[in-house]
Order: C-alpha cells, then structure tokens, then sequence
C-alpha cells in the first residue's frame, strides 16, 4: 500500500512512502485485544490463554514505530501503529486486571474453590480402582465453589430450574448422548428452598455442600458420583 505524503513543489512529482504492514498488523490485533477483557468475565484461565493476542500487538506495534523512525521516508503508518500498540496495552492490562479482580472475589468467603479439573483421576488412579482423587475426596460435605455450564436436556423447565445437570463445558459433547458424558465432567446441581436459577448458555458460578458416591463411577452417567446442594449462584 502507498500512502500520497507530499507534493515536491519544484518538479510537482508525488512522494510515494508505503503502508507499513506491521503497523496494519499491530491495528489489527489491537481491535482484537478486547477480547481479553470479555474472556476475563469467565475466568483467569480464559483471559491468559488469549493474552497473546495483546502481547503479539504490542510487540508488532512497537516494531512498526522503530521500522517507521528509521525510514521515515520510506515507511508510512505511525497514527496506524499507534492504535494497534494503546489498544494492544489496554487490552492486555485491563483483561489480565479484571480477571484477576473476578478470580479473586467470585468465591463465596465460606467455600473451596474447586473444577472439573480437579474432579478428574489421571489413567493411573483409574486403573487402580481410584475414581475420586485424593484432594476431591477431602471436599466430600464440605462446602465448595465451582463453575459450569447447565447442560440444555437435563431440566424440563427453562425458568426457576431447581435440578440441573452442571457440566464442564457447553460445547456439542456435552448435549449429545449423556453415555459419551464422564462422571466427572458432571455435577448434579440441587438448590435449596429460596434459591433457583433460569436457563442460560452462559456460565454459571455454584456454591454449596459437596456429596460424593464414588461407587457410582461405574455405574454410568444417569448416577452422578458429584451432587451438589447449592444455595449460592451468580
């Protein structure tokens, strides 16, 4: 791309600098950036694995200001590199800070963060016969904090839902054949008396005892081995 800078006023002939692409690139991802911010609402863990994305801005950005300050003449771009490297910034600090405010005050101050991660035994405990891991099993009627998602066919109800399916996440997998659904991709969700939600495709932060049947493990996915009887959602 060519950028028209000037005119030569004795020949009448045009100057001709082209577009730096980095700073085209350095624009690009800065519009992109945002989106740290928005992953930043689900989890930590969300906003850092699109953190590069910022990161990759800044630098790119930063590159197109050097490359344009030594060829000025050459190069065109600098207001372009500019946006990509203060919304790359903007992004990349105020996603990683939200998310970190988010992670830092969704938990009730009585429970114990815990996840689907966690629920899950590695292949050795399996084939040891251990379905529930040592750390989980330690949460058993304690009081814990955990996010999902509400799995669409597990209610017949789409408004002040008592009982619901939690799942790991909302992709097809877990909507299809409830076979195909792990144990602990999975917690059954039971409010108390004043406490209900409605149905969302959004993600849901549950609060509330944990009851663990680890004989269940094998009995398949109609028996939940986690329930949860919740009295906090965000």
């Amino acid at each position: 791309m060519t950028d028209f800078s000037a005119a030569d006023s004795e020949s009448g002939e045009f100057e001709y600098r082209a577009l730096s692409t980095s700073a085209i690139a350095a624009a690009i991802f800065g519009v992109l950036s945002p989106l740290t911010i928005f992953a930043g609402r689900d989890s930590l863990e969300s906003a850092l694995m699109l953190s590069p994305i910022p990161l990759v801005g800044l630098v790119v950005g930063l590159r197109a200001l050097a490359s344009i300050r030594e060829m000025p003449d050459q190069l065109s771009g600098r207001n372009l590199a500019w946006v990509g490297v203060v919304l790359s910034a903007l992004g990349l600090v105020g996603g990683l800070s939200y998310a970190g405010f988010v992670h830092a005050t969704e938990v009730p101050p009585d429970a114990t963060r815990s996840s689907f991660q966690e629920f899950r035994p590695d292949d050795q405990q399996i084939a040891a016969g251990n379905f529930i891991p040592k750390e989980v099993q330690a949460l058993d009627g304690k009081r814990v904090f955990i996010k999902g998602f509400m799995r669409a066919d597990s209610t017949p109800v789409r408004h002040n839902v008592r009982r619901f399916l939690l799942v790991r996440d909302n992709n097809q997998c877990c909507f299809g054949d409830m076979s195909n659904l792990k144990y602990y991709d999975q917690v059954l969700v039971k409010f108390a008396d004043n406490v209900t939600a409605d149905y969302s495709t959004g993600l849901f932060r549950i609060a509330g005892t944990l009851h663990i049947n680890p004989e269940n493990a094998v009995r398949g996915a109609n028996y939940p081995v986690y329930t949860l009887e919740a009295d906090y959602v965000r």
